[in-house]
């Protein structure tokens, strides 16, 4: 199979020849139709995230594709199936805190490193070797809808952290970091989910303005001014009513002062969800997390059942994929690619690795 290689840090992909992956037991193979290009990817390249990576590898973060083939054991997955291929790997000997990696992107420890060493190479190739549990059937679809159905792998990240607060229809949720490519797919998946209303904070208003636009009075937005003290109020003034659930998916920060200006928001009895990239310490009020009796959950990634229960969503109709903008590139235009991802980030604007692509 032909892929696109990552050899050494800092240097370009590499369009090159693989032996074509053959399932064993427990795993599928997947012809990949469409791959996303994540905005950072060309930081991940060049080492600059300092990813632990087994070189050399394929990378790729998830696919849209076809199964090809099937271990032994399969009961209901067969060639032809469309499927979405999950990147998080959990290792299978330890249910309780398996080790995780994403697959042709991370494995941050020693354990996730023997699950790439086996699963190793991601979906900027024609074909990824996967396990049968990260195989998730999505029915019946036309070819051309594969690279838009690529934007659910960024949908999912807040997806799941919406499920560990446990969003209800007809509650209100604050987006923080609404304004970035993860939390804007956030305010949409909130909607689709049924919030009545999320509060969505940010210093883009070009950005604050288009979400409106796309979704209605149900958004409300809150333009922030780098106060913590005011923003929090802004926020809090903002919502129709108490904010019952606070997801935090901001990108890496120098300061945590707006995660926790977003925190502080959150009604008695409600819950805060971390899902972003801070990397700096995060001061929270011990007594008035206990007193009133918040909830504070990190959250990585989704649960094995999200992929379903998305694709659920837009086929019926409550989240729409046709107002996103897809940008195609084949696999021989995979360095392309990356390089118009890194430009081309933002809301709802997507770069999808489509091998077939001519």
């Amino acid at each position: 199979m032909k892929a696109a290689v990552l050899r050494v840090f800092n240097t370009p992909l590499v369009i090159e020849e693989l032996p074509d992956p053959q399932p064993g037991a427990g795993e599928a193979v997947v012809d990949v139709v469409a791959a996303p290009v994540l905005s950072y990817t060309n930081e991940v390249l060049s080492g600059a995230r300092q990813y632990p990576l087994l070189l050399p590898l394929a990378i790729g973060v998830g696919a849209i594709g076809r199964v090809r083939a099937v271990g032994p054991d399969a009961t209901r997955l067969k060639p032809g199936d469309w499927v979405l291929c999950d990147p998080a790997v959990r290792a299978r000997d330890e249910a309780t805190t398996p080790d995780i990696m994403l697959q042709g992107w991370i494995a941050p420890s020693p354990g996730a490193q023997r699950l790439q060493a086996h699963f190793r190479h991601g979906a900027f190739a024609e074909q990824v070797l996967v396990p049968l549990e990260s195989v998730v059937p999505l029915g019946p679809l036309d070819a051309a809808e594969a690279g838009h159905l690529a934007s659910m792998f960024t949908m999912l990240v807040p997806y799941g952290g919406l499920l560990a607060g446990n969003l209800q229809a007809g509650q209100t949720v604050l987006i923080s970091g609404a304004t970035g490519h993860f939390g804007s797919s956030g305010v949409a998946v909130a909607l689709a989910m049924g919030a009545a209303c999320v509060v969505a904070p940010g210093r883009n208003e070009a950005v604050l303005a288009d979400l409106v636009r796309r979704f209605g009075p149900r958004v409300v937005p809150v333009t922030l001014t780098g106060d913590q003290d005011a923003d929090e109020q802004r926020m809090r003034q903002a919502a129709p009513g108490p904010i019952d659930l606070v997801l935090d998916i901001l990108p890496p920060l120098p300061s945590a002062a707006p995660v926790e200006a977003a925190a502080r928001t959150v009604r008695a009895n409600g819950t805060v969800i971390l899902m972003g990239g801070l990397r700096v310490g995060l001061t929270l009020n011990y007594a008035h997390l206990m007193r009133n009796s918040i909830t504070v959950k990190g959250q990585y990634m989704c649960p094995r059942d999200a992929p379903a229960k998305l694709m659920a969503l837009i086929r019926a109709g409550l989240l729409p994929l046709d107002g996103l903008e897809v940008s195609s590139f084949s696999l021989d235009q995979a360095n392309e690619a990356v390089a118009h991802a890194a430009t081309h980030g933002g809301p709802f604007r997507y770069t999808v690795i489509q091998p077939e692509v001519a």
